[in-house]
């Protein structure tokens, strides 16, 4: 009968070990990419964490993947540390110059885009002065002209629920009249 090895050898341990170390710099190089697209797209705490979390979800999907692939579907703690390992290397030795980079790289733009843009931006404030002077002096007359328009307009008081079967009730007229001062 023959009994599949149930064990890795020590050579084998060391070289998952090593392989999962890679492999947390190479998700170090993932985290970076995202973060790049948080310096260039900025978003609020909530999209951040959404992120934050399928990255982690994805992690996940990937180490089980590792498992499957590299250890014989046998999940190990030291899997998990390697990843975190190769990421902490990764993340602050190349991560940090990466980033670095990427943060010149995207104020640079920014400065060229606000310098080919400030033309148009002068422009667009002035236009906004202009239009706001205008649309408040209408607005000012149109809120008038509601206004007396309110007064010539006639209030009818009487309506048709006040009357029951053609019989007029006793109170009516004095309700009118009370509403009418």
């Amino acid at each position: 009968m023959n009994v599949p090895e149930t064990f890795f050898s020590v050579r084998e341990e060391l070289t998952l070990f090593g392989l999962s170390v890679l492999a947390g710099a190479a998700i170090g190089v993932c985290y970076d990419v995202l973060r790049a697209l948080r310096l260039a797209l900025r978003h609020g705490i909530w999209l951040t964490a959404a992120e934050d979390i399928g990255f982690l979800a994805l992690y996940a999907v990937f180490l089980s993947a590792f498992a499957s692939a590299a250890a014989r579907g046998e999940l190990r703690f030291y899997f998990a540390a390697g990843n975190f390992l190769g990421f902490a290397l990764y993340f602050f030795t190349l991560g940090s110059i990466v980033i670095r980079i990427f943060r010149k790289f995207f104020s640079a733009a920014a400065s060229v885009l606000r310098l080919v843009t400030s033309p148009l931006r002068r422009f667009y404030v002035l236009l906004r002065k202009k239009a706001k002077v205008k649309f408040v002096g209408s607005s000012k007359i149109l809120k008038k002209d509601i206004k007396i328009s309110d007064l010539l307009l006639p209030k009818h008081r009487k309506m048709l629920y006040n009357e029951t079967e053609n019989k007029k009730r006793k109170n009516v007229d004095n309700v009118v009249k009370k509403d009418q001062k």
